[in-house]
């Protein structure tokens, strides 16, 4: 039944009778950080694996508490797949880098304005004098700005970044949900893709 975690609820007494209490402990999210990186071929995955939870843990404690915000081994896990991908097609890229744009693919497109600016000072303390290489969407770009232009829309850049950002979540997910206010454009995004 997974108690406290989102959308779980407690045993009932009556069954929880039929079953043996037992003990668990928290694992060691490092070591196993550390193992998947060196799966994927990271060399100093070590010293990565303890960035990469160490983000997570500065994440958990100094952003807004959100439904949506996952700062779990599954979220570790995500990264861990995201730099993998990104190590096989992105060869020039050091390792670093790497686990720096994989960070940031994965968790800056759920993030609130606020708990970004958080999260950037964070990856930017555990990854210092890293500055990030931009990616060229080139032919992408152009077609959702030509899309957005098609649906009687102004291409605002922030609006096409977002659009990027859902392409990139849809590639490392295979479900998710799009939330905000009002007039947020939700549905624009729907249309586009």
């Amino acid at each position: 039944m997974n108690p406290g975690y989102a959308g779980r609820t407690e045993l009932p007494d009556n069954l929880k009778a039929l079953f043996r209490p037992i003990a668990m402990m928290v694992p060691n999210y490092a070591l196993i950080a550390e193992i998947s990186l060196f799966s994927y071929g990271f060399m100093d995955a070590k010293n990565l694996a303890r960035k990469i939870t160490t983000t997570f843990k500065l994440s958990s404690e100094q952003l807004s508490t959100q439904d949506h915000y996952d700062f779990g081994m599954r979220a570790v896990k995500t990264v861990i797949a995201v730099a993998g991908n990104l190590k096989r097609e992105q060869k020039d890229l050091e390792e670093d880098q790497i686990c720096f744009r994989a960070l940031k693919d994965v968790n800056v497109p759920k993030f609130l304005k606020d708990d970004l600016k958080l999260f950037n000072g964070i990856v930017s303390d555990l990854f210092p004098g890293l500055i990030e290489k931009p990616v060229d969407y080139g032919i992408l770009e152009a077609d959702i700005r030509k899309s957005i232009r098609q649906m009687g829309l102004e291409a605002v850049n922030d609006f096409v970044r977002k659009v990027i950002q859902l392409y990139e979540t849809t590639l490392m997910h295979s479900g998710l949900m799009l939330i905000g206010p009002t007039g947020s454009g939700k549905t624009k995004f729907d249309l586009i893709n």
